[in-house]
């Protein structure tokens, strides 16, 4: 039998298995996929429109019962005069009742509400399928943003190296005598600048972050993965697709809903009824008694009450009638706006990425290779560089806005709604 003994090297064996073991979980990575995956699980919005649909349709179970029957009890021709004054009992007229009523709502009348609460379920769904596109944009942005920010700020550690050669080509260029004192300061000065936009978009990232969080948590602080999205931009498409944007979804129900109202207005013309059924009780001498009754509604002046209730619904149709029409104008409008962007980013990406950074790149060596030689002043060189500098970063900010612009295309108009 061996008998386990110690030993140094276990502890610190341990520790790396367990270190190792851990590294799957350190160094998982948040693509746009998993992002958007998480905001669906955990966007408290979405919840709140899941509570709200579920609302509706509890609401919509009792929408075309009958209203709960009513008891009654009560004494009726009770003396309070003669000689058998403040007695139950020894006047045959006076009886214990006990009854049930119940209230007839016309038949019209129970199948309007019961469309109105179908309508109102319609309408919390389609309001949730709506936040869960807006949830999914509004992430898939934020990811972006995210994204931009950490291409952008991976660019500096180049920069720095750049500005740490120029000093040395400045300092190589003051100690063989081609060059001035005063040059060796811009150096410095293009380092404090390239610190304040670093400091610029440390801070951007910040916001980038806390806009992700937002939406899927903790998950946020995980390193991105992947590359810029890319969805096809399909123009004919699309303006196929505008009149089932999701702004729009939701109106139809709102529609059938309205219509379902002037439908239960219009059942205020005709008459509700009730019944009743009374069991009175007299003296032990009397007989007791039943009674049975049957009450109708009499509308006689629908002038001046179900008609303005009725125009008050048709009124609230034609306004959501219009309100579409005005919001799919709209989104027209917005829509070839955003195409026109889409194309525009496009070119400018095309021409920033093929004009002007290898421009910018030719005209920073340029200026060296005059500065070097002793025919061109320092000065060129930092401008020449800061313009470099500058097309770069726009190549990646053009990026961002192009995949931003898409992302709102695609999520409108592209993607499958539920």
């Amino acid at each position: 039998m061996n008998i386990p003994r110690h030993c140094p090297g276990w502890p610190l064996a341990a520790a790396l298995a367990a270190s190792v073991l851990a590294l799957p979980s350190q160094a998982a990575s948040l693509t746009l996929a998993e992002a958007l995956r998480l905001a669906e699980d955990n966007a408290p919005s979405l919840a709140a429109e899941q509570a709200k649909l579920q609302a509706a349709s509890s609401a919509a179970i009792p929408a075309g019962e009958l209203p709960d029957p009513q008891l009654r009890l009560g004494v009726q021709n009770y003396p309070v005069g003669g000689p058998d004054r403040w007695s139950i009992d020894r006047d045959f007229m006076t009886m214990q009742m006990v009854g049930v009523m119940q209230d007839m709502p016309n038949s019209a009348k129970r199948r309007a509400r019961v469309e109105v609460a179908d309508a109102a379920v319609e309408r919390a769904a389609a309001e949730s399928a709506v936040e869960r596109l807006n949830v999914r944009q509004a992430t898939a942005l934020a990811w972006i943003d995210r994204l931009a920010v950490e291409r952008q700020q991976a660019l500096f550690t180049e920069f720095f190296g750049e500005n740490r050669l120029l000093a040395a080509a400045v300092q190589a260029q003051i100690a063989g005598g081609r060059g001035q004192a005063a040059d060796a300061v811009r150096p410095k000065q293009e380092a404090a600048r390239l610190d304040e936009q670093q400091d610029q978009l440390a801070q951007q990232h910040v916001r980038a972050r806390a806009a992700l969080r937002r939406w899927i948590g903790v998950a946020a602080d995980q390193p991105l993965a992947g590359d810029w999205p890319e969805w096809p931009i399909d123009h004919a498409r699309y303006g196929h697709q505008l009149p089932r944007h999701p702004a729009l979804a939701s109106f139809e129900p709102m529609t059938r809903e309205a219509q379902a109202k002037v439908r239960e207005a219009q059942a205020e013309k005709k008459s509700d009824w009730s019944w009743e059924l009374d069991y009175q009780r007299r003296g032990r001498e009397f007989g007791d008694m039943v009674s049975v009754q049957v009450s109708f509604d009499l509308p006689l002046f629908p002038g001046s009450r179900q008609d303005p209730k009725i125009a008050a619904r048709h009124a609230e149709l034609n306004q959501l009638e219009a309100e579409r029409e005005a919001l799919l104008r709209e989104h027209a409008q917005q829509l070839e706006e955003d195409l026109a962007e889409y194309q525009r980013l496009q070119r400018a990406q095309h021409r920033n990425r093929d004009n002007f950074v290898p421009l910018a790149r030719e005209k920073v060596e340029l200026s060296l290779a005059s500065y070097r030689a002793g025919k061109g002043d320092l000065l060129s060189v930092i401008t020449a560089r800061q313009e470099l500098i500058e097309a770069r970063l726009r190549q990646i900010e053009l990026e961002a806005q192009g995949a931003k612009t898409a992302a709102r295309l695609h999520f409108a108009y592209g993607e499958e709604h539920p």
